[in-house]
C-alpha cells in the first residue's frame, strides 16, 4: 500500500532538506529540483486490474489521489521486431492520449495538483510536454498557459491550443522559455514536467508496465531517448520500488540516448563527473531531446550509473538511418524517440547489449509530430 502524505515527503537530494507534500512548491528552497522519498513499491496484487490506464498502478503512488484527469494514458502496446542480429521489445509510447510518453507524467502530476487546490498552471515546452499538460488540465477543468520557444512547429502549437491552453511563443533558445516561466511563476503555478517531482510519479509507471508486460520480469536493458531525463528517472525510480518490494532480483540497464549535437549528459558520463563539462551544441534533427542543461543531471548520472548502463551520443547520419529502419518495420518515429534505436547497433557491437538478453527500447512519439522532416525525408525518397 502507498505511504500516507505524513511518511513521504519531497527531498532535495543535494542537501538533504525534506518538505511535506501538501506544500504548494516545484522546487526547493534552495532553488534545486525535487524528488519524492524513496517508497516501499507493490506486488501484482495490488494492480487494480479492472483499470485500462496507468491508474491500474495508484497503489506505488505516494498518496491516495481521488479523482483522476485521465485520458487513457498507458497500457501501451510492446511489439518485437527484428533489428539487426537481436529481436528488441518497442514500447510504442505514441499510443497515448496526446500521442507522447509525457502524458503519463502530466496525469498524475495534474491530478494531484487539482486535489491540492491549485486551479491555474503554467508550463514551459517546445511541443509534447505542453499537449499533455494542456490535455490534463483540460480533463480536471484547470486554466492552462504554456510558454513555448517561438520557433516550435506549428502543428504542435495547434495542438496546445485546441485543449483550451493560452500558448506565448518566446524568442530565443529553449532555455529563454523555462526562464519567462520561471519568472511567471510568481502569479502562476509552476507545473512543469521537468521540474515538478510528481511528473516523475507518472513516468515511473512505465516501469510497473513492462514489468507486467514481460510476466512480471524486469528487462534486462532499456534503451531511452534522453533530453531532460523524465524517462530515465521514471525507470529508474519503479524498477527501484519493484527491487525494494522484492518482485524483481536485480535493475536493468539504462541506456540513455542522446544526439551527439546536444549531449550534455553524454559529455558528463564520459568524464566520469557529475557536474557539467563543455561541449559544442549545434541543431539536430532530435529536437525533442536538445536540452543544454538538464536541471536533474546529477540525478540522471546518478542513476545510469547505478543500473550499469551508459550514454550513447548519435550522429544525425545515424538517428535518420534509424527513422529509415523503423520505418520499414512498420514504425512510424519522430527523430527524437528513432535515436533509441539508433543506440541498439551501437551497443551490440560494443557488447553492452546481447541476443540472449530483452531489451526495450522506448519510442516516445510518432513521426506524426515531426510532419516536416518526415515529409522531407520520404518525399526525396520518392523522387
Amino acid at each position: 500500500m502507498p505511504l500516507t502524505p505524513t511518511e513521504a515527503r519531497y527531498i532535495d537530494t543535494r542537501t538533504g532538506q525534506h518538505y511535506p507534500l501538501s506544500d504548494r512548491r516545484w522546487r526547493s528552497d534552495a532553488g534545486h529540483p525535487l524528488l519524492v522519498t524513496p517508497l516501499p513499491g507493490i506486488t501484482r496484487d495490488d494492480i487494480d486490474t479492472r483499470e485500462r490506464s496507468i491508474w491500474r498502478y495508484r497503489a506505488a503512488l505516494p498518496l491516495d489521489i481521488r479523482q483522476t484527469a485521465s485520458m487513457g494514458e498507458g497500457c501501451t502496446p510492446l511489439v518485437q521486431k527484428t533489428w539487426g542480429g537481436l529481436a528488441p521489445f518497442f514500447k510504442l509510447e505514441w499510443f497515448n492520449p496526446t500521442s507522447s510518453f509525457k502524458d503519463r507524467g502530466a496525469s498524475v502530476m495534474v491530478s494531484f495538483l487539482k486535489q491540492l487546490g491549485v486551479d491555474h498552471i503554467l508550463e514551459d515546452s517546445s511541443g509534447n510536454g505542453g499537449a499533455a499538460i494542456a490535455a490534463a488540465g483540460a480533463a480536471a477543468g484547470m486554466r492552462v498557459k504554456i510558454l513555448a520557444p517561438a520557433y516550435t512547429p506549428l502543428p504542435k502549437v495547434a495542438q496546445i491550443r485546441a485543449f483550451g491552453a493560452e500558448v506565448q511563443l518566446i524568442d530565443g533558445p529553449r532555455e529563454a522559455s523555462e526562464q519567462e516561466a520561471i519568472r511567471q511563476s510568481e502569479n502562476i503555478f509552476y507545473a512543469s514536467h521537468n521540474w515538478h517531482p510528481f511528473f516523475l510519479q507518472g513516468t515511473k509507471s512505465i516501469a510497473y508496465e513492462l514489468w507486467e508486460d514481460l510476466g512480471f520480469k524486469a528487462p534486462d536493458n532499456i534503451i531511452i531517448p534522453t533530453g531532460a531525463g523524465s524517462n530515465v528517472l521514471g525507470c529508474h525510480i519503479g524498477f527501484s520500488e519493484l527491487l525494494a518490494a522484492g518482485q524483481i532480483r536485480k535493475l536493468p540497464k539504462l541506456f540513455a540516448a542522446q544526439p551527439l549535437n546536444c549531449s550534455p549528459i553524454d559529455a558528463s558520463f564520459q568524464a566520469g563527473v557529475d557536474t557539467p563539462v563543455a561541449r559544442a551544441v549545434a541543431p539536430t534533427i532530435a529536437e525533442g531531446t536538445a536540452i543544454k542543461s538538464p536541471i536533474r543531471l546529477v540525478e540522471l548520472l546518478q542513476a545510469i550509473r547505478a543500473s550499469g548502463g551508459r550514454t550513447v551520443p548519435l550522429t544525425e547520419a545515424q538517428i535518420t538511418a534509424a527513422v529509415r529502419g523503423l520505418a520499414a518495420t512498420g514504425l512510424y518515429t519522430e527523430p527524437t524517440s528513432s535515436s533509441a534505436a539508433a543506440a541498439i547497433e551501437v551497443l551490440s557491437e560494443a557488447g553492452d547489449i546481447r541476443a540472449n538478453e530483452t531489451t526495450v527500447v522506448l519510442l516516445t512519439g510518432t513521426g506524426l509530430k515531426s510532419t516536416q522532416f518526415m515529409t522531407e525525408l520520404f518525399g526525396a525518397q520518392a523522387a
